[in-house]
């Protein structure tokens, strides 16, 4: 508990887990609606269809892109951190 107190323990990525996979429910969710509304259209949708379908393929992509970019760099943060800790412990 002190780590989290000091903000030495991070809990960022547990969030970008969590919206990385609020991301992918929302893209799927949105391909389905562009694509049903393409479909319904009088004028005919195809390019909404198309648009829905590709959301679908490469919304949770991006988003899992964006989400790894993220995290790493909080990886970085905590091998700078134990590369910290090492150097401290050696003796000189």
């Amino acid at each position: 508990m002190g780590d989290f107190i000091k903000f030495k323990k991070m809990i960022t990525p547990v969030i970008i887990q969590m919206l990385f996979w609020i991301g992918v429910v929302a893209s799927v969710l949105l391909g389905l609606v562009t694509m049903v509304a393409g479909v319904a259209s009088e004028r005919g949708g195809v390019a909404q269809v198309i648009s829905g379908l590709l959301m679908i393929l490469l919304g949770p992509i991006v988003v899992r892109v964006y989400c790894e970019v993220l995290i790493v760099v909080f990886s970085i943060n905590n091998t700078l951190t134990e590369m910290k800790n090492i150097m401290k412990s050696r003796p000189m």
